[in-house]
Parts: structure tokens; sequence; C-alpha cells
């Protein structure tokens, strides 16, 4: 038996890198999924996938950043697929510069996609997290109930350049902290995971110029150097970047049975670069 059969999941910006492997790893132990993108065709080809693997999968793509996508997606995830038992808060994008370039609307942009986005979601799933443990608890059957918050070794210890993604990524983790205190008598367990270097397009290598990526009709540019790469890659232990799959198995660790009793914790994903 899957040991995740019958539970149902959410993973925002699940349409490509990380996200979609996380989708793909809850999936395939069993979990019904609410995939999510920016765009139509990413998030349909992860519906795609889960499907192929014989699983449930139904896409509620939007702007996470948007005042009632919060609202929307769990509704989604209760109307479309009967209920909602893990919160994978993984959407989010880099916008880099130093502190005396930073703009306002960059600072705000940061802010709202890693933790003002997680937020919401989390607001709007409450009500169901209460009155569903409410009705189990007095059947004496309480369901227990995942959250894994995205948060970044940048946001643990500070990565030049990145004062607002890092400033965001640390926001998340005090959320994970005050709702672990506050959702444990519902049965509900709120984790982060900080991952460190995770080979996706915003940490892909360049020679000349860097890739681009286009984020609600705004290019940003993304990756590094390869000679910065390379030497990023030598301060890891396990001398290497880490793969998708690989960050979606920390993730996973968090969502299984065995992990029922962990809460308010960030297990750290970076190979032992720290």
């Amino acid at each position: 038996m899957s040991v995740l059969a019958g539970k149902i999941a959410m993973v925002t910006g699940s349409g490509r890198g990380i996200g979609r492997a996380i989708a793909m790893k809850l999936a395939g132990a069993g979990a019904a999924v609410v995939v999510n993108d920016l765009d139509d065709e990413p998030a349909a080809e992860t519906v795609t996938l889960i499907e192929g693997l014989g699983g449930r999968a139904i896409a509620c793509n939007g702007d996470v950043t948007a005042s009632d996508f919060g609202d929307r997606i769990v509704h989604a995830a209760l109307t479309g697929l009967g209920g909602l038992d893990i919160i994978v808060n993984n959407a989010g994008y880099i916008w880099n510069t130093t502190i005396q370039r930073n703009t306002d609307e960059q600072w705000q942009a940061m802010l709202e996609v890693h933790a003002t986005a997680p937020f919401r979601i989390l607001r709007a799933a409450s009500e169901h997290f209460r009155a569903s443990a409410k009705r189990e608890m007095a059947a004496d059957n309480l369901v227990q109930r995942k959250v894994v918050n995205i948060s970044s070794v940048s946001g643990m210890y500070g990565s030049a350049t990145q004062v607002a993604y890092s400033a965001g990524k640390m926001a998340v983790v005090g959320m994970t902290h005050t709702l672990a205190k506050e959702w444990g008598r519902y049965g509900v367990n709120v984790n982060a995971v900080a991952f460190g270097f995770i080979e996706t397009r915003l940490t892909q290598e360049f020679e000349e110029k860097p890739a681009e990526i286009e984020v609600r009709g705004q290019q940003f540019k993304v990756g590094f150097p390869a000679d910065m790469a390379k030497q990023m890659h030598q301060r890891i232990s396990l001398g290497r970047p880490g793969r998708a799959e690989e960050a979606a198995g920390a993730v996973y660790l968090l969502c299984l049975p065995e992990a029922d009793y962990i809460t308010g914790q960030v297990l750290i994903c970076d190979g032992g670069r720290l």
C-alpha cells in the first residue's frame, strides 16, 4: 500500500523544477495533488505526468501573490479532490541586487511571494484544518496533517545580493515556528526545508551572459557565472549541487507518518555546504 494513499496534497510552483519533483514524489507515494504554476502549460505537463503514474491531479494556476489566491487554491483542493492533508509552499523566484540598488518594488515582491503568499494560503486552510480536527477528535480518530514551507540557506544565514530574498525566506521560518505552536492541538505538523544549491533554472551556469525568466511579464536574470558556480560547488561537502529529486526527498520525509512527532523544525538540505 502506498504510504500516502488517501492523502490530498497541494504544491505551489509545481509546474517546473523542485516543485514538480515534489509533486511527483508525493503522487508516487499515493497522494492526490493540486498542481500550481503561473502558466497553464507547465502545470498541465505535471498533471499529465502524475496521471501517467496512475495518480490523481488537478491544476489551480495563477499568481500566488494575488490577494484571493489562497482562498482559491484551498477551495480547489476541497472541491476538486475532496480534502487537504499536505501543503507545500514552494512557489518563488529570485530578484538579486546589492542593497543600494534594491528598490521598494523589489523588496515587496520578494516578501509577497516568499512570505505573504504562504501566509494567505495557510490562513485560508486554517478553517478546514480546525473543523476537520474537531470532528475527528470527537470520533477519537485525529488525522495528522502536514505543512512544509520552503525556505533557503540564504534566509537562515544570509547571502550577498539577496537582502530581500533572504528576508522573505527567513520570514517563512518564523511563520513555521509560530504555526507549529498554534496548530499542534489540531494534529498539524508545520516544518520547513531550507535548500542550498539545487540545480534548477534559477541556478543554471552561464559563460557570458545570464539566462532570463519571465514572471508576470517582467524579465529576471538568473544563474551564476561558471567560475563562480565551480567555487560554490567546492564549498559543498558532497562536492556537487543537489538535484531537484533530492530536494523533493527532503520535503517528502516531513510528509511521512514517521514524521508525525516532528514539528516546528527547519531541515537544511544543502549537501553539507554549511
